[in-house]
């Protein structure tokens, strides 16, 4: 705490607290602190780095962000790549700072994340919750936006010759959408494919290491062009009488986000 109070003053601007400060944080308590952790003077600390990555380095065009609701539960779902989140990380900044409704999206985040000293704390301090169905549940029913990879690992950690080939999705997003009557903004992310290809997955060092996956990729994320676009909500009531009804709907996201991938691709004018 003492070091937030610190650090705050003295790297965060003007610009930062403004964005931050104009974000609806009804769940917010008088300790500065979300009941999952979010803390509002790390996340501007966090902003403040983050904010030189979205504009200068990985230079994020948000494309479709009026399809984002202001207001209400929420489900993004996107594609997920790149080793490190920072998909995740460049969609949260544009939907925190959407010129049509700015809102702090929640991540769900891999359980392994909070294993790894100090840094569970400070995923949880910016935002980030570990992915389980009842907090998302709770999160939803306090009318939360909440960013969602479906792919998982299989995702983040696959290898670049599988790059924009969306993985297994996982369909407890279905779920939570249709019992808590949650719309779904699907999101298609082109770009983080490039800022840390992997040729593979060194498995008996991330065995070692008590990790998912080992990359062998570059050790800092490439300064790659990112294009994000946002789809049109998707509403999907919860009448769905078996399994094979929900694998479809979820296919049905699936070619949703497929499509704005592709958008996404046409757009840039090349990698880098």
């Amino acid at each position: 705490m003492a070091f937030r109070r610190y650090l705050k003053p003295r790297v965060v601007p003007q610009e930062v607290e403004q964005i931050v400060d104009a974000l609806p944080h009804h769940n917010v308590g008088s300790q500065g602190y979300d009941p999952w952790g979010l803390n509002l003077d790390t996340a501007k600390i966090s902003f403040t780095a983050v904010r030189w990555l979205y504009e200068h380095y990985f230079r994020v065009e948000a494309h479709g962000l009026e399809n984002v609701p202001a207001d209400g539960r929420l489900l993004l779902i996107g594609n997920h790549s790149g080793q490190l989140p920072m998909d995740g990380v460049m969609a949260a900044y544009a939907i925190a700072t959407n010129p049509h409704g700015p809102r702090l999206p929640r991540t769900m985040v891999e359980r392994w994340f909070p294993t790894v000293p100090f840094l569970g704390n400070f995923i949880n301090q910016v935002g980030g919750v570990v992915g389980d169905p009842k907090n998302c549940g709770k999160m939803l029913e306090r009318e939360e936006a909440i960013i969602v990879f479906p792919e998982g690992i299989r995702g983040s950690g696959k290898p670049y010759r599988l790059r924009y080939q969306l993985q297994r999705f996982g369909h407890g997003f279905m779920h939570l959408a249709m019992e808590h009557r949650t719309p779904i903004v699907p999101m298609g992310i082109v770009g983080c494919e490039e800022t840390m290809p992997s040729v593979t997955n060194i498995k008996p060092l991330a065995r070692m290491l008590g990790v998912p996956y080992f990359p062998l990729a570059p050790l800092v994320p490439l300064p790659a062009k990112v294009h994000i676009c946002f789809g049109e909500p998707m509403h999907f009531p919860d009448d769905a009488r078996d399994e094979g009804e929900v694998e479809r709907r979820v296919e049905r996201v699936k070619d949703a986000i497929r499509d704005l991938i592709d958008q996404g691709l046409a757009k840039r004018r090349g990698k880098f």
